[in-house]
């Protein structure tokens, strides 16, 4: 998936994960879906502390909503059976949406890696996108 925008990533690792893919490789962009949750709840479990700043601005809540999801992604991949690596695809000169994200079928699924996504999912007040984006692997109850 190169710039694969918003959940067109998502879909991108959903068909691979559907497939068995032995590699999924990864450019993604404009990644909105986080940042427009973020903005809704609010996550009201950080809401009253400092990291509420993260996302105060709505420039800093974009890029924190990006951050996150590609943070997710790649727990989501290693809970699925893969190695994860990630890197720049092209100096920062030349693009700021330059995160390659490349994930290599291992088979050993990390039950650490879905332990954390459940728990980043809750600590951002994400859950819901556990029904519809990370739904391929099983979290621990408490992020359901």
């Amino acid at each position: 998936a190169l710039h694969a925008c918003d959940t067109a990533t998502d879909d991108a690792i959903a068909f691979g994960l559907a497939k068995q893919a032995r590699a999924i490789v990864l450019v993604p962009c404009c990644q909105a879906e986080v940042a427009a949750c973020l903005r809704q709840s609010k996550a009201l479990q950080l809401a009253r502390t400092p990291l509420a700043e993260l996302w105060r601005h709505p420039l800093h809540t974009r890029e924190l909503g990006s951050q996150v999801t590609n943070v997710l992604r790649c727990l989501y991949l290693e809970a699925a059976g893969y190695s994860v690596t990630v890197t720049e695809l092209v100096g920062w000169e030349h693009s700021m949406k330059n995160e390659l994200i490349v994930a290599r079928f291992t088979g050993h699924k990390k039950r650490s890696a879905a332990e954390r996504l459940a728990a980043l999912l809750q600590e951002f007040g994400l859950e819901e996108l556990a029904a519809t984006r990370f739904n391929q692997v099983e979290l621990p109850l408490a992020a359901a």
